[in-house]
């Protein structure tokens, strides 16, 4: 919303140098239609608060369908579809480290039917990763609210004979260079190589778009071991098709509770532990998106 203080006695000032009483009629006429015109603005920006949304909201990920960040995506638009009455479109705009999606939501109109499901990478990591970004990760968005936090679980090929991280590690340091492990997203990426160098293990990193290809590559053995999300390995867990050895967070998780923590396999610096933020474009007024959405129900209720 546009805000001004003593809006006539300034803007004559500004403009003509003189106060609004002793000022022509010719000038008069112009400061009325400013202040109109600036009337107008407050009155539209309202107005859009008061109905946002009132077309399909678009909600970029930067993941293909099937992974983590997208079964978070399904499953909290479809809370918000329900409690808003309009539509959100789930739009996946996988590759470059979430780069492709971030400078989407970056270019798009401010008026809160762009929403970015960002990553931590996106906006903490590939300021650090990348010498030059086509959006800017601080000032680039306007920020809603988190939306989750997830640990990843470091999980291997049945194949591979080793049923916990420390035998992982005897294997990798019997075979360097000889073991692949596979990641999906920057941050698996990270969380390889702080398990290279925290082990002092050589395995070789084989980069995908994004975590369920990278599943798949594991499923068929192309590499041997990764670190990702629970929910999208936990039903070949269940399957026995994958075999987990740790989770980075604090505690097990809950759907896998004889799996022990990092910390607990005697990697404690392993811990990572994964956030989901919902932004906005830069310049989105709060008040259009942060009341119609947060407002919407808990947002415990969403996952």
């Amino acid at each position: 919303m546009v805000s001004f203080i003593n809006p006539p006695s300034i803007m004559n000032a500004v403009l003509f140098g003189a106060p609004l009483g002793t000022a022509s009629k010719p000038r008069r006429r112009l400061i009325a239609a400013i202040l109109a015109a600036c009337a107008l603005i407050t009155l539209t920006s309202s107005v859009s608060a008061q109905s946002y949304p009132n077309k399909p909201i678009r909600w970029i990920v930067p993941f293909p369908a099937g992974g983590p960040a997208d079964a978070v995506a399904r499953v909290i638009t479809r809370r918000l579809t329900e409690s808003i009455g309009q539509q959100i479109i789930v739009d996946n705009r996988p590759g470059g480290n979430s780069i492709i999606a971030a400078e989407i939501v970056a270019q798009s109109p401010p008026d809160g039917y762009t929403l970015f499901q960002a990553i931590d990478s996106a906006l903490t990591m590939n300021q650090s990763l990348y010498s030059k970004l086509p959006y800017d990760p601080i000032g680039g968005f306007t920020p809603i609210t988190q939306l989750a936090t997830l640990p990843l679980v470091l999980v291997v090929n049945p194949a591979v004979q080793v049923n916990s991280v420390k035998e992982l590690v005897a294997l990798s340091k019997a075979r360097p260079g000889q073991l692949n492990y596979g990641s999906g997203a920057i941050a698996a990426q990270v969380a390889g190589e702080l398990f290279k160098s925290t082990a002092q293990v050589d395995i070789v990193h084989v980069p995908y778009k994004g975590s369920a290809p990278q599943v798949q590559g594991l499923l068929g053995g192309e590499v041997q071991l990764s670190f990702d999300g629970i929910s999208t390995t936990l039903p070949h867990i269940n399957t026995g098709k994958l075999r987990p050895l740790a989770v980075t967070g604090d505690a097990r998780h809950p759907r896998l509770p004889n799996t022990p923590t990092v910390a607990e396999a005697g990697f404690p610096a392993l811990r990572i532990v994964l956030w989901h933020g919902l932004m906005a474009p830069a310049g989105t007024p709060q008040e259009i998106v942060k009341e119609p959405l947060l407002k919407s129900g808990n947002r415990e209720s969403w996952v």
